[in-house]
């Protein structure tokens, strides 16, 4: 049987009778073959498009025949641990009796819709199942991969111990070679674009710390080592996970190569019981043959289409209290502070850590939530509605999944913390975590946050994480008590879906010491993230440079701070401090009542503009045109979706002697279209301004210079360029 669907929309085809899937994107082609003979999925192809037919047709390659090599080692669409494979394993068991090996079958091969399928497999003889799904969600050039697995036996059989359970296994086609790209980092140094060549054997990336982390993010990409920012083959492969998280890329002496993503590293445990299931998170990946630039720009789109909670809205811009008054918040303070950011044009005030019970430093306070008496004598109420009246949302920072030692939580549920029953536990940053594997622990946060949320009539959380996971595990620990590896992050999926379901206009901000818990998982709950605690307005170009690789402009929250910068000492312009910012969602930090009447006046301006540019900035198609390093200037454009609207920031942080840089070519224009600037009404065509480029903005003299160009289309209906 063959099914399939116009050619204008992605979809699943399959042809019965040789037993081969093809999944259509909107650009490239996956091909998968079920050999029911052999008892395997073996892949066929990943990249162009092709017409069934030819997929049909297509050979499946297979490694050299002799005694001490893997036939199936890296053809296989999910390898599992059992019989001639010695590659990684995209599934690994112990059974009950202790053994390990699986020999798989093939049950059959299901639509669900048009655009999903699922291929089901199974041992021959042990009581597990495992069926892959696959989906290629509408409109767009991204696939997504998960697994479900099943015990299929009774109490005699005993339990299952999943050892690795990946999401998806995604072969690559051969070529000579191959060249890895990812991002690597710190604390406050998130986001470092790193590519280097892909050597033979496997080369990991992933977290042990119980959330995404900001030594690395669940995302890769692939490609011959010819690829740039516009043009050359890209294949990417990412992991919507928010607990730890494991990306495996095996290069193969005999050539093969793929991508292995999974939740959990060695160690992670999940126990399945008699009639138990566990369904993985969902990997994505596409392929593009329009370079690096294209694949970020295909991520952002099934983002905004297919994952993010309200992508229509604009962020507001918003104030954030921490750096002006730290711990020392109180009433009186927050009011000022309020009313200033208010003239300034901010929409939504946040007031950051301090505000509760036992809160005087990082030392006491976390898990008791309610608002601190001295400071807050009458509540937070008269706060909230002043922000309102002043015409702003308010917003609160909260750290739900923490407790101090001195905190009347912990004293009263110690057993709440993550920890096995022998080891001591370890403070960081005077916390611990708890354990919202638990029940009982995210029904109290959930109950403490509504009531939070009704009774302040909050608008916006800031959901803070601030230390990675040690001695993690259940506080009865057992065979799988290191699942808290990964139930921890489901569990604060539950409160973030209950949460919003109770107050639907509540709007949520992900943050874990600034860009430690960023991935899609937490993106589908989330609308935003904080990018990282590092808000140098300089070295922010080369974190939010790293940060575009996958996720769009409209999520990443960024600020103008004070000047020297609080962290680095830097002292940089309140126009390149702007410009820094306002190429996400713009946020102001600093210390509104330090600042003159010239910078208030100033900062109202950067707010106003950054309110005209913001729908382009937050919606539209980024084009990273000079990156942050390779040369003396950074440069990033934004178009709207119909290329009405281009917006172009060019930033030089250091003052270089030598000739001046050619022309910004602008990308995606309509090439018969004039633009005009809407600044100095200088006036251009698409073709001139893709072909010979934007004559370069004067910059002020000095370091830390910066320039904004507004390109509004006054004429001409062409084509895109």
């Amino acid at each position: 049987m063959t099914t399939q669907r116009a050619t204008t929309a992605p979809s699943v085809q399959i042809d019965g009778t040789s037993g081969t899937v093809l999944l259509r994107t909107a650009h490239s082609a996956y091909v998968l073959r079920v050999d029911r003979a052999a008892g395997t999925v073996r892949h066929v192809h990943w990249g162009a498009p092709l017409p069934l037919a030819d997929a049909v047709a297509l050979p499946v390659w297979a490694d050299h025949d002799n005694s001490f090599a893997g036939r199936w080692d890296g053809v296989e669409e999910y390898p599992v641990d059992g019989g001639a494979r010695f590659g990684t394993p995209a599934l690994e068991v112990r059974f009950a009796d202790g053994s390990s090996p699986l020999e798989p079958t093939v049950e059959d091969v299901v639509p669900q819709t048009d655009d999903h399928v699922v291929v089901r497999l199974r041992d021959r003889a042990r009581p597990l199942a495992w069926h892959l799904h696959y989906r290629v969600p509408a409109g767009g050039g991204v696939l997504e991969r998960w697994t479900e697995f099943h015990h299929t036996g009774t109490d005699d059989d005993g339990d299952v111990l999943l050892l690795r359970y990946a999401s998806a296994h995604w072969p690559l086609p051969q070529r000579p070679a191959w060249r890895l790209g990812s991002v690597h980092g710190g604390w406050s140094a998130e986001g470092r674009l790193e590519r280097s060549g892909l050597p033979v054997g496997e080369t990991v990336l992933g977290s042990r710390r119980g959330h995404t982390g900001h030594h690395a993010n669940p995302w890769m990409t692939l490609d011959a080592g010819d690829a740039a920012e516009e043009h050359g083959e890209v294949w990417a492969v990412a992991l919507a996970a928010s607990g730890s998280w494991r990306l495996t890329a095996q290069r193969t002496a005999a050539g093969r190569t793929g991508v292995t993503a999974g939740e959990g590293h060695e160690g992670t445990e999940l126990r399945l019981p008699p009639g138990g299931s566990h369904r993985t998170p969902v990997s994505l990946a596409l392929h593009t043959p329009h370079g690096f630039g294209r694949a970020s720009r295909t991520f952002h789109h099934h983002l905004r289409t297919h994952v993010l909670p309200h992508p229509e809205e604009l962020r507001p811009v918003l104030y954030n209290s921490w750096e002006a008054t730290s711990f020392q918040v109180d009433e009186e303070n927050q009011l000022a502070l309020a009313r200033r950011a208010a003239d300034l044009g901010a929409e939504l005030f946040v007031l950051d850590d301090g505000w509760f019970r036992g809160r005087d430093d990082d030392k006491a306070g976390l898990g008791d939530w309610t608002p601190h008496p001295r400071r807050f004598p009458r509540g937070l109420r008269p706060l909230a509605d002043e922000v309102h009246r002043l015409g702003m949302a308010f917003g609160l920072w909260v750290e739900p999944e923490m407790v101090n030692v001195d905190s009347d939580l912990y004293r009263e549920h110690p057993d709440w913390v993550q920890h096995l029953p022998d080891r001591t536990p370890t403070e960081l940053r005077n916390q611990l975590v708890l354990d919202f594997s638990r029940p009982e622990v995210t029904g109290w946060a959930l109950r403490w946050l509504s009531g939070l949320v009704a009774e302040n009539t909050v608008d916006f959380l800031k959901w803070d994480f601030n230390r990675a996971f040690t001695e993690a595990g259940a506080h009865q620990a057992g065979p799988d008590a290191r699942r808290v590896h990964v139930e921890h992050a489901r569990g604060l999926y539950r409160v973030l879906d209950r949460l919003r379901t109770r107050f639907p206009r509540l709007r949520i901000e992900a943050c874990a010491g600034g860009g430690g818990r960023v991935d899609p998982g937490i993106l589908a709950r989330t609308d935003q993230v904080w990018t990282s605690d590092n808000t140098d307005a300089v070295d922010r170009l080369t974190i939010q440079h790293g940060f575009s690789q996958l996720y769009p402009a409209g999520v990443m929250s960024a600020w103008v701070t004070d000047s020297p910068n609080p962290l680095t000492g830097r002292v940089v312009p309140m126009r390149f401090r702007f410009h820094s910012a306002m190429a996400g969602v713009l946020g102001i930090g600093g210390d509104l009542t330090r600042w003159s009447d010239a910078e208030l006046a100033e900062a109202r301006g950067g707010v106003e503009l950054y309110k005209d540019i913001r729908p382009v900035v937050q919606r539209g198609r980024q084009f990273r045109l000079l990156a942050p390093g390779e040369g003396p200037l950074t440069a990033v454009q934004y178009l709207s979706e119909d290329a009405d609207r281009a917006v172009v920031f060019v930033w030089r942080p250091t003052t270089a002697f030598g000739p001046p840089p050619p022309p910004l070519r602008l990308r995606g224009l309509k090439q018969e279209a004039r633009y005009q600037d809407e600044d100095t009404a200088g006036e251009w065509s698409g073709a001139t301004l893709s072909g010979f480029g934007l004559p370069l903005p004067d910059l002020p003299t000095g370091d830390c210079a910066s320039a904004l160009v507004r390109l509004r289309r006054v004429t001409g209906h062409g084509r895109n360029g």
